[in-house]
């Protein structure tokens, strides 16, 4: 005897842990979703499988939906994940500077490190900026690189329309003035300036992230 199969009921459903809920997603449309855990633990919510489609919620109406034709879901609607993202990097290192009445000397480390991992030993803090100046930088590389490259410019410049080298004091000034025009997304770069005035006497200048320095 023929028998007509009964179709299932849309709105059964079944009380289950969310980490099995998420499973049979997981497993049925090779979505990857971590799911949200429960600190009390031994939480249950309602389920609802319609054949085809997989919801769940905890009353009448569901909460979230599960659906084979969606594709990626990237967190959106189903189980969310937290995601993170700096632009800034912290590659360590150290600068140290000392002047006296006549002359001014600044030094620094060579390494390059990421957390735990060391990506070189040879890459030097510091920078000329003129032949009676030089610049001290720590902190995220790739900002480094990008004032340093900012300086030069302005030090051209400079040098073009006044047919001079920069002073140091100004040196240090332009310094503090491009940090502080960077300040709301700034460079992760902190800086030690060290030289000789137009006197012969040595000053060192000391940078935090936006420009402030003494």
């Amino acid at each position: 005897r023929n028998q007509t199969p009964t179709s299932p009921n849309p709105h059964a459903t079944t009380m289950t842990s969310f980490l099995s809920a998420t499973a049979a997603v997981r497993s049925r449309n090779g979505e990857k979703c971590l799911p949200i855990h429960n600190s009390e633990g031994g939480a249950t919510i309602s389920v609802s499988f319609d054949g085809q489609n997989l919801a769940i919620g905890t009353g009448k109406y569901p909460t979230a939906s599960y659906h084979d034709d969606v594709g990626i879901d990237h967190g959106i609607t189903q189980a969310p994940w937290e995601r993170r993202f700096s632009p800034y990097e912290f590659n360590g290192g150290t600068t140290l500077a000392i002047s006296g009445k006549d002359y001014a000397v600044v030094a620094a480390d060579t390494r390059l490190s990421s957390g735990y991992e060391i990506l070189s030993r040879n890459i030097s803090k510091l920078h000329p900026l003129t032949e009676k100046c030089v610049l001290g930088s720590a902190g995220c590389k790739t900002d480094v690189d990008q004032l340093r490259s900012v300086l030069d410019i302005k030090m051209k410049v400079y040098a073009h329309n006044h047919r001079k080298p920069m002073a140091t004091p100004s040196v240090a000034q332009m310094l503090g003035n491009t940090l502080y025009y960077k300040r709301f997304f700034p460079y992760y770069a902190f800086n030690v300036l060290a030289g000789v005035d137009s006197e012969g006497k040595g000053a060192v200048y000391s940078y935090d992230a936006i420009g402030s320095f003494e």
